[in-house]
């Protein structure tokens, strides 16, 4: 037996891995991984989209000496069954390389180090004229000068400044560059500000990054808007292969409670039901979200539902976590104990959407509508025929109680339930828009006090309309006709 030495064609392994499907938010995210990584405390993301137009993210994290550097721009640099830093988020040891020329065919990493730069290049073109895996190394100052914003790198005590030119796969199609540019560089910031969220605002036990887009500095996009949500479960902690994985669900706030640049933050309305679901940090950068891995459908009713799932980096394998760190699918294990979670999560978000249409379960309160269980399991409602308003009819003739009582069954069988339901589901808050007035309250009061002739009778009729809606609304109403007062204003 003999083995053949069948070292990769470099001009056509080169081009190939371009197409991995990168993004271009996906693409600097996975940049901005390595800074922190190399403990950078600000990153600078910056796009010049005129003239020789170029992409480059710049970090004050602990840079890299000459071997660092050619380890990093190496192809294949890392195993991803070695054990890891906690704080790593890369695995393959391709990261920089695929997601940077997926974006474009020029790809320039510099490096300072204890007061000394180090530039290396990738160039496909000269890697095609070549036929080899020739990586530049820029010697000269004259060479290092010439590239983009390594001014500001010259200023750090270390860093490293990663240069994106030739772009051109940003550029196909494009009419006009410099405004797709802003398009797809604002698109950048949204997605920036959501994956690295936990790392922009400092989480406790986290070390906080500033991160900023052409000196403008991205601000955090909380999806669970921690400080106004309800954690209406309790954490629970899965040990998978000597592992903790941490589980913490939410129900975010009904819709009707939001401003407006909360409901924007979270996605919009239309946002609200896509973005449902769980929400995957590997190291507490956020991986996937929006999904509930088919363990359930996303639906109107469990919308305000989200689940944090924190997994630490060495069971990337079990979550078959991909180059693009843009998917991974949760290990039969965790999704057996995650499917008792999501089960009641969705009750309680299911609970919060609809909370209008269960008011009426007070019991101190004598309600017009009242909920029974049905025969088959359901729920139907009924006028309560115990209400004050409705036991006036009772000394009344046979044929008017008996129209009073069709009346209220022809009211009760035709409550458009359909209507409502759609309703409920809407992103409108469900309410009545128009109030009874006070002084229709106050005729109704009256009529309802002159059929009773004793003062006994009144004050017990007054007891009773004190707790009953709408009566209840009203309390200084009341007190002035037990008085026998006057009151001014509303109640």
């Amino acid at each position: 037996m003999r083995t053949v030495n069948l070292p990769p064609y470099a001009p056509t392994l080169i081009e190939s891995t371009r197409a991995i499907g990168y993004t271009l938010d996906a693409a600097i995210a996975d940049i901005v991984d390595n800074s922190i990584s190399a403990s950078a405390s600000c990153v600078d993301i910056f796009f010049f989209p005129v003239g020789d137009s170029y992409i480059a993210i710049l970090d004050d994290g602990q840079g890299m000496n000459a071997d660092e550097l050619e380890k990093a721009m190496r192809y294949g640099s890392q195993n991803p069954k070695e054990k890891r830093d906690t704080d790593d988020l890369g695995r393959f040891g391709l990261g920089l390389k695929t997601a940077s020329l997926s974006q474009c065919r020029t790809l320039t990493v510099v490096s300072k180090q204890k007061g000394h730069i180090e530039a290396r290049c990738w160039d496909i073109d000269h890697v095609i004229e070549s036929y080899d895996w020739s990586l530049i190394a820029f010697d000269s100052e004259e060479e290092i000068n010439a590239i983009p914003r390594i001014s500001e790198l010259k200023q750090l005590d270390s860093g490293t400044l990663v240069v994106w030119q030739n772009l051109d796969r940003l550029k196909v199609g494009e009419i006009d560059f410099s405004r797709s540019m802003a398009k797809k560089m604002d698109d950048v910031r949204s997605h920036i500000s959501l994956v690295f969220h936990r790392y922009i605002s400092g989480e406790p036990g986290l070390k906080r990054m500033q991160i900023r887009m052409n000196n403008t500095i991205v601000e955090p996009a909380d999806p669970f808007l921690s400080k106004r949500n309800t954690q209406v479960m309790a954490d629970e902690i899965l040990n998978i292969e000597g592992s903790k994985v941490l589980v913490r669900p939410y129900i975010l706030p009904h819709i009707s409670n939001l401003s407006n640049e909360e409901i924007f933050a979270l996605g919009g309305k239309e946002g609200l039901r896509k973005c449902q679901g769980f929400y995957i940090y590997r190291n507490k950068r956020l991986l996937v979200w929006g999904t509930w891995f088919r363990m359930m459908h996303q639906a109107e009713l469990s919308k305000l539902a989200r689940v944090q799932v924190d997994i630490p980096n060495e069971l990337d394998d079990l979550w078959t976590l991909d180059i693009k760190k843009s998917t991974a699918m949760p290990p039969e294990e965790v999704r057996n104990n995650l499917a008792s979670v999501i089960g009641r999560l969705a009750e309680h978000s299911k609970r919060t959407w609809v909370f209008r249409g269960k008011k009426e379960t007070r019991d101190s309160v004598v309600h017009v509508w009242q909920r029974f269980k049905g025969k088959q399991g359901g729920s139907y409602y009924a006028i309560n025929r115990d209400h004050p308003l409705v036991e006036v009819f009772v000394d009344s003739s046979p044929q008017m109680k008996r129209n009073i009582e069709n009346l209220l069954k022809s009211i009760e069988t035709e409550l458009p339930l359909s209507s409502l339901y759609l309703d409920l589901n809407s992103d409108k808050p469900v309410e009545n828009d128009v109030d009874i007035p006070q002084q229709e309250v106050e005729v109704l009061l009256q009529e309802l006090l002159s059929q009773i002739t004793t003062n006994a009778g009144k004050t017990e009729l007054l007891d009773r309309l004190a707790v009953s809606e709408p009566f209840i609304n009203f309390p200084k109403l009341i007190e002035k006709h037990r008085t026998g007062g006057n009151i001014n204003g509303n109640n």
